[in-house]
């Protein structure tokens, strides 16, 4: 859920600018990470707010900008909007053709790309600290400003229905959206991000401009960028980059969540089976688990770690080492604002199935019935500061951070502070989460050579 733009307000160095109280952009300090750099917060007069991280040893930056807005804000005739209109943003507005916007930018060196998931869209791009000014002017004009036009809404449909069709090739990632339907059915969390065909091909350029118009607003969107970058220049940049544009807007609208959808209620345990010829059958076999505020999140990661996170892990060594039943054999776990899921993936020969999936319940059961070791806790805790370090090594993984934790906690957690919740993790906490997931019942996805009814839930 998108939390108003004052829910992070805890910082240093609050600084006003604007020549009146109703102008003015509150900037604040968020932190000085030693790790990093330092992190500022402007919340601009519309109510959109920009994040910045200035690491002056890098010569880049990572720019984005990030709309609270996904797959799961679509009604079901929409389904499929969001993303639809990510890719449309990239065709072109009153200032730039789709030409201009990816030219300009691969003029410098630098690239552009976007994606959309269940809960926010993001458009960035990534360049050389002296072409960030370049790199802010084209994104937010293509985010605020795109026009829309019939012809470009036609050769895009064609593009995303051959997306979709791309995906249906491609059983191993299609069994992951089959388990997330056998989990929530028909609430907007179990629909696909891409739509279907059958919503894509009605949609009309009308329905999308409105979804555009009435979704993406200042409110909703956080900016963020992470590299060697001055704050203040970067505020200013992103105000003259949206003067005049829809996004220029002033005083803030009401600070904006989530549109509401249906209640999240997860199905009971269900079996989905997709009948497919594929020389490997792919099967993804979980529960219902914890939002991404739950305090257990962190057990969580451990649990996840130790269970399936890695070639250490119980499943891998069990399934894949011991037995070579599987290449590919892993855990994961998938959290929203009111919601999450624990499952475990494997790819293996049709005939061998069967045994995978009882290996499986078994080590699930096992791990509920048992708990985990203490060298488990102790590596799973590893693995999950060790992958949250390493992968801030980067400025793109830095500016996702800073948007994130805006965005989706609404506050920026320090590097330190997060390092030591998972310290804190006890073996009783995970062992007592893992006794209440893992006993739960377990919904299974399949896609294979299989018929749609070769499988129950206990099997």
């Amino acid at each position: 859920m998108l939390v108003s733009s004052s829910a992070a307000s805890t910082g240093r160095g609050v600084t006003s600018t604007g020549p009146g109280s109703a102008a003015r952009a509150v900037t604040r300090t968020l932190s000085d990470d030693p790790l990093g750099g330092t992190v500022r917060r402007t919340v601009l007069p519309s109510g959109l707010r920009v994040l910045t991280e200035a690491i002056p040893a890098m010569r880049s930056v990572s720019f984005g900008i990030w709309v609270a807005v996904g797959s799961r804000d679509e009604t079901g005739p929409q389904a499929g909007a969001a993303h639809f209109l990510e890719h449309l943003l990239f065709k072109g507005t009153n200032k730039r053709s789709a030409l201009e916007i990816s030219s300009q930018i691969e003029a410098v060196g630098g690239e552009t790309n976007a994606f959309t998931t269940k809960e926010y869209t993001c458009y960035y791009a990534r360049v050389l600290d002296e072409d960030l000014p370049l790199a802010i002017d084209v994104m937010c004009d293509l985010v605020a400003d795109s026009v829309l036009t019939p012809s470009d809404v036609e050769t895009e449909r064609g593009v995303i229905l051959e997306e979709i069709a791309m995906h249906d090739d491609e059983p191993g990632d299609e069994v992951h959206d089959l388990f997330t339907r056998a989990v929530y059915g028909d609430h907007p969390l179990g629909r696909l991000i891409s739509g279907t065909e059958e919503t894509v091909t009605p949609m009309s350029r009308r329905q999308i401009q409105g979804f555009y118009r009435r979704r993406y607003t200042p409110p909703r969107i956080v900016i963020a960028a992470a590299g060697n970058l001055d704050h203040a220049a970067v505020v200013k940049l992103v105000r003259q980059a949206l003067r005049g544009t829809p996004l220029d807007t002033d005083p803030a609208a009401p600070a904006s969540h989530r549109p509401s959808t249906p209640g999240v209620r997860t199905k009971p345990a269900t079996t989905l089976v997709e009948p497919k010829e594929t020389e490997q059958a792919h099967v993804v076999l979980g529960c219902p688990a914890i939002d991404r505020t739950d305090e257990r999140r962190f057990a969580l990661g451990v649990l996840n770690n130790v269970l399936g996170g890695g070639m250490s892990s119980r499943l891998f060594q069990e399934i894949r080492e011991q037995r070579g039943l599987a290449y590919s054999v892993y855990s994961y776990a998938s959290q929203y604002a009111d919601s999450g899921v624990f499952a475990v993936y494997a790819g293996c020969a049709p005939g061998k199935v069967d045994e995978v999936l009882h290996l499986t319940r078994a080590e699930l059961a096992r791990v509920a019935a048992e708990g985990i070791t203490e060298a488990e806790l102790a590596r799973g805790k590893g693995m999950s500061k060790g992958s949250f370090v390493l992968g801030l090594e980067d400025t793109g993984s830095r500016m996702s951070r800073l948007a994130k934790g805006e965005l989706l906690y609404g506050n920026l957690m320090p590097v330190d502070d997060l390092l030591a919740r998972v310290d804190a993790v006890t073996l009783d906490d995970v062992n007592t989460l893992a006794a209440e997931l893992l006993g739960r019942p377990m919904s299974l996805a399949v896609v294979g050579p299989f018929d749609s009814g070769s499988f129950t839930v206990d099997r």
